[in-house]
């Protein structure tokens, strides 16, 4: 997200970055008296109650109560990610560490190994961890094949290089003379078309073959031409599943703990979107970090930047993992806006790089 156009001297970002903190630990709003006393500022406490009223005036905190102290908004939370903090790099490496001694990504289902992974990341952080799974027009057709089911049905089971399988029922077509075909030529047929396809199709992305020239298709499969096409159509179709079953979610228990979703109202709102309504969530959370040419490997939503109504108290952080360069599904965390910024963006990344070695 684009930075926040406010102009702070030393002393106010140094301020700023002890307020931050210090409500991040305690989620209580914070006092000069609270500042100067737990903080080496070596300036008097109106100096503090100057700066504190500079940065409230320039929207980076609020008073909730008019006696209290401050609280950061989310525009201070803004320059606090973007100006004031560095991930930690111990952290990242520990969380590279679990990873690779606690997954095992050689022998693996690819969701099992993600689930794994948010578990751990979940654990953790103390956040919702939240990773889709690999998106279905970056994969690339890696093995198919033809079942026979019945006289009338066969079964297309398909294979990706990610190693995600799916398989879809079709009715045959008719022969000239409306009659059934022999099982045993049908089986010898649907193993001929299946080498057939795969010859034509293989390490193709999935993308493509909507894009097919059918007029390659030899001569002796003319007969099953539009019933292939329509197959693939329909299987095309149906491998793009709805977004809301490609997110694996884990974490909830651990951030339901914070006070922010002390309220009962809030907590049903949070877990209706989490499980009704991720279609909303995967976009956010497959967004890639801008601008492009930043060298930013994260991209951190804060509060109201997010456009979903139910996450506006919330930050979402997230990060793309790969394949062969290619940016194909996206690990986040889902928290209060009351976060540890440096740890959760550190073990965001390295879940992201361990993801994009295991599909490498």
């Amino acid at each position: 997200m684009s930075q926040v156009q406010i102009h702070l001297n030393d002393r106010q970002q140094y301020i700023l970055r002890c307020t931050v903190r210090h409500y991040i630990a305690t989620a209580e709003p914070v006092g000069s008296k609270v500042l100067a006393e737990e903080y080496n500022l070596n300036v008097s406490p109106a100096t503090i109650r100057s700066c504190l009223g500079y940065l409230e005036k320039a929207g980076l905190l609020y008073q909730p109560h008019t006696s209290a102290g401050r609280v950061p908004s989310d525009s201070g939370y803004r320059i606090y990610v973007d100006q004031l903090i560095t991930p930690s790099e111990t952290l990242s490496r520990r969380m590279e560490n679990l990873l690779r001694d606690r997954l095992n990504f050689e022998d693996w289902s690819l969701e099992a190994l993600l689930r794994d992974a948010a578990q751990l990341l979940a654990t953790l952080s103390g956040y919702i961890t939240l990773i889709t799974l690999p998106q279905s027009n970056t994969s690339r057709l890696r093995h198919l094949q033809l079942i026979t089911v019945d006289s009338q049905r066969v079964m297309l089971i398909v294979v990706t290089d990610a190693l995600e399988t799916k398989s879809t029922l079709m009715e045959l077509p008719k022969t000239p003379e409306g009659e059934d075909l022999d099982t045993e030529l049908l089986e010898r047929t649907l193993q001929i078309l299946s080498n057939f396809l795969n010859s034509k199709l293989r390490d193709r992305p999935l993308s493509d073959l909507s894009k097919l020239d059918w007029g390659e298709l030899d001569r002796e499969f003319q007969i099953y031409a539009e019933w292939l096409r329509a197959m693939i159509t329909d299987w095309t179709r149906r491998f793009k599943t709805p977004a809301a079953t490609r997110l694996v979610v884990s974490g909830v228990s651990e951030v339901l703990r914070q006070p922010e979703f002390s309220e009962l109202n809030q907590v049903q709102t949070l877990m209706q979107l989490l499980e009704e309504e991720q279609e909303q969530l995967c976009p956010l959370i497959f967004e890639n970090p801008e601008p492009e040419n930043s060298g930013k490997r994260v991209n951190v939503r804060i509060g109201s930047e997010n456009p979903i109504d139910t996450i506006r108290t919330c930050t979402l952080i997230s990060s793309p993992y790969r394949r062969g360069g290619v940016p194909v599904g996206s690990v986040g965390v889902l928290g209060p806006t009351r976060m540890r910024y440096e740890n959760a963006i550190a073990m965001v990344e390295a879940a992201a790089d361990y993801i994009s070695e295991a599909l490498s």
